[in-house]
């Protein structure tokens, strides 16, 4: 993956972050589903490269939720 969210650089951000990154995407997928139904769309790979960031914030949230990643546990273990 060349660009965009990484799952490492996501469980690195505090929840409120992950909040507005998850409803910009989610904003953006809708934009991109509309152009799709009405033939603007110029670039089919972006849908599938949103969805993907969105799965990945949904996990990360997931993760903190069941207390498998925690943020200062990610971190830590970043620096090593």
């Amino acid at each position: 993956m060349a660009k965009g969210l990484t799952a490492d650089d996501l469980r690195t951000e505090p929840e409120d972050v992950l909040v507005t990154k998850l409803k910009e995407a989610k904003e953006e997928l809708f934009n991109l589903r509309f152009q799709a139904a009405t033939g603007q769309l110029e670039s089919h790979g972006r849908l599938r490269t949103v969805k993907r960031e969105i799965a990945r914030i949904y996990t990360v949230m997931r993760e903190r939720e069941l207390g498998i990643v925690s943020v200062a546990e990610d971190a830590a273990e970043g620096e090593k």
